[in-house]
């Protein structure tokens, strides 16, 4: 009887260490206004692994939203001065997609004016026009889309700034990459297609 229980227990361990329900990279960012989740696009595969890279290297949690502008982005990363886009880690050739635009809540990679366009490793802007910036397509490459949170990038765009866009009280950042099941991606938001 023993031996039948352990066999039984040893057997539940083996199929459920074999079976791990699927999980899905989802980019993070905590802020003292509240938490932003967002998809990372496969579409855009050097741009979503350089993002998982930087956010696994903890890269921007010394960092802060530098640029907000209301019903424009909210911006991250690397100061944007010619001086910030050279200390970015490194430049990554655009992935325009035609399927991929810049609405309300998608998450681009910013630049200089590089005759190739080339993005900028260390900085990224959350698109807060509600009308989407279309004026953007194909210029900047967007590589994620937000699910939750949006709230919190108005209320970031709403705070008072300076000349430069700068907010007046820095909005740190905590940049993470996190893994959800699909039921856990449902629950958090998220309305597009799961795979």
């Amino acid at each position: 009887m023993l031996k039948t229980l352990s066999l039984l227990a040893l057997s539940i361990v083996l199929v459920s260490s074999v079976y791990k329900e699927k999980t899905y990279t989802v980019g993070q960012i905590k802020t003292p206004k509240g938490e932003i989740l967002f998809q990372l696009y496969d579409e855009t595969p050097n741009h979503k692994a350089s993002f998982i890279k930087l956010a696994n290297q903890h890269y921007w949690d010394t960092l802060t939203f530098n640029r907000v502008i209301n019903n424009f982005v909210a911006q991250g990363g690397c100061p944007d001065t010619p001086a910030g886009f050279s200390d970015s880690p490194y430049l990554l050739k655009p992935e325009f997609r035609k399927e991929i635009r810049h609405i309300y809540g998608a998450v681009g990679a910013g630049r200089d004016n590089n005759p190739e366009m080339l993005s900028a490793g260390c900085q990224f802007y959350i698109v807060q026009n509600k009308n989407g910036l279309a004026r953007l397509d194909d210029k900047f490459t967007v590589f994620g889309q937000v699910f939750k949170g949006m709230d919190v990038v108005d209320a970031i765009t709403a705070v008072k700034t300076d000349s430069l866009d700068a907010p007046l009280s820095p909005i740190s950042l905590k940049v993470s990459v996190i893994q959800l099941t699909a039921k856990e991606l449902k629950e958090k938001g998220f309305a597009g297609k799961i795979e």
